[in-house]
């Protein structure tokens, strides 16, 4: 780990950029939407909590069980991703371990499909399954995060990285107004939803929204498979788990003795994502509840929110090959932190439209340029590593914007309108962490071959 990772080449045989590549790479981005956006956060886990959860007698609300199964998955994913990425870096099993936690997810994805409304054992099933598949997900997105060396030129980082982002996007868009206009909205007849008129007795609509989700995934992330080159061996001693950990720990240490800005960055860049994470989680409640917006507004607000994001994540990563990812993450975070203390005076659902509009055209290219800055500090070989260790980090702080949005609401009171100060504080925090931080593209390293 003594030289940059930049001023060493990717093995030729473990790469491929042609364009037919980057695109099948992207659609893997594609079909992930159909879990984090469709599951996770607006369709499948509010059937969850707001139809299966009435069947449960407990003490605790559906929504505490959501979140604290949740919490669980990401201990497990706090704790197993970097020593994933580190033995598949080292077995050279990338894209065979791509495939297997893919392969997983959908299968969980899929038996998401029994979970009916009308017994209480299938509200722990639900859980069980948005748990594991938010685990399996993410033991995939690190091998998937890692390939972007092997699919794009040096010079192509940031729109390699913005296109993946843009596509993951739109895949959720695509699917959203699918699932919605064809399985969520009312029916034409009494009992019945969407344009297919699909009986809703037994959470039957639901339930086919989940099976669509995983067929979309699944379909999606075959091209991968297909394309990418598997990367080779490295040589080192695989060993065991507990082996595995104290790898880590050494190169942790070696990390920060000698490439002491990788370090910073995955610090920095910890803090930041979990605000820029806020901005979505907490987007919907702060819009109800705060600027007077209705639940169809909400939807609707979520179709263009993620358009704008898309939209951005492929502005910015154009420009991000131009004046490097640094540059591009600190405008965004300043833009989004701005916006929160316009949002913290503002009032009204106009406000909310165009203020919010403004952050999310703002998340997308943050999170693409994320990516690519640590594909480019990521040690050659070591890339799963080190987007193990990204997510890993991630974890360790995700639990900062909540606490934080929680206390600004209580001391502030007026309803949640003190959360938008609480994001917008996160994302300074990490904006100014970041600053110390030194650009790969403009530290005199050499480009890759």
């Amino acid at each position: 780990m003594t030289a940059p990772a930049a001023s060493l080449p990717v093995p030729s045989a473990a790469r491929r950029t042609d364009r037919l590549t980057v695109a099948a790479w992207a659609l893997w981005d594609w079909g992930s939407a159909a879990f984090n956006a469709v599951l996770v956060t607006f369709i499948f886990s509010v059937y969850l909590t707001d139809s299966v959860g009435k069947q449960i007698d407990s003490s605790h609300t559906p929504a505490q069980w959501l979140s604290w199964s949740m919490t669980a998955a990401g201990l497990v994913i706090f704790a197993v991703t970097p020593i994933m990425g580190q033995r598949s870096d080292r077995r050279g099993s990338r894209r065979r371990a791509l495939a297997f936690w893919s392969a997983a997810t959908f299968a969980v994805m899929a038996l998401l499909f029994f979970v009916r409304n009308d017994a209480p054992v299938y509200f722990w099933l639900g859980l069980a399954g948005l748990a594991v598949g938010s685990v399996t997900m993410q033991f995939a997105e690190v091998n998937y995060f890692a390939q972007l060396k092997q699919v794009a030129a040096p010079e192509r980082v940031g729109r390699v990285s913005g296109l993946g982002w843009s596509a993951g996007y739109t895949g959720g868009i695509v699917l959203l107004l699918i699932c919605y206009f064809g399985f969520v909205a009312t029916g034409s007849t009494p009992g019945t939803a969407g344009a297919l008129n699909l009986p809703t007795d037994g959470g039957w609509n639901m339930r086919l929204v989940a099976l669509l989700a995983a067929l979309w995934f699944g379909v999606s992330a075959i091209p991968v498979l297909l394309r990418v080159p598997e990367i080779p061996a490295s040589g080192e001693d695989t060993g065991g788990i507990i082996a595995s950990y104290r790898a880590l720990f050494a190169t942790l240490r070696e990390l920060w003795h000698e490439d002491r800005n990788a370090f910073y960055f995955l610090f920095a860049s910890a803090v930041f994502r979990d605000g820029l994470s806020a901005v979505f989680s907490f987007g919907a409640v702060l819009g109800v509840s705060v600027y007077g917006l209705s639940a169809g507004d909400v939807l609707i607000f979520g179709v263009a929110a993620n358009v704008a994001a898309a939209l951005g994540a492929v502005l910015g990563g154009l420009l991000d090959d131009h004046v490097g990812p640094k540059a591009i993450i600190l405008t965004c975070l300043g833009i989004l932190t701005s916006m929160a203390l316009v949002m913290f005076f503002a009032s009204g659902p106009l406000a909310f439209w165009i203020c919010g509009l403004i952050l999310c055209l703002c998340v997308g290219p943050a999170q693409a340029s994320a990516r690519g800055f640590l594909a480019r500090v990521a040690p050659p070989g070591r890339e799963g590593q080190m987007f193990g260790l990204y997510a890993t980090t991630g974890r360790a702080v995700s639990w900062l914007a909540p606490l934080l949005f929680g206390l600004f609401v209580s001391w502030f009171g007026d309803g949640d309108r003190g959360g938008v100060l609480a994001i917008g504080l996160v994302l300074a925090v990490g904006a100014l962490l970041l600053i110390p931080v030194k650009d790969p593209t403009k530290n005199g390293a050499t480009p890759a071959a």
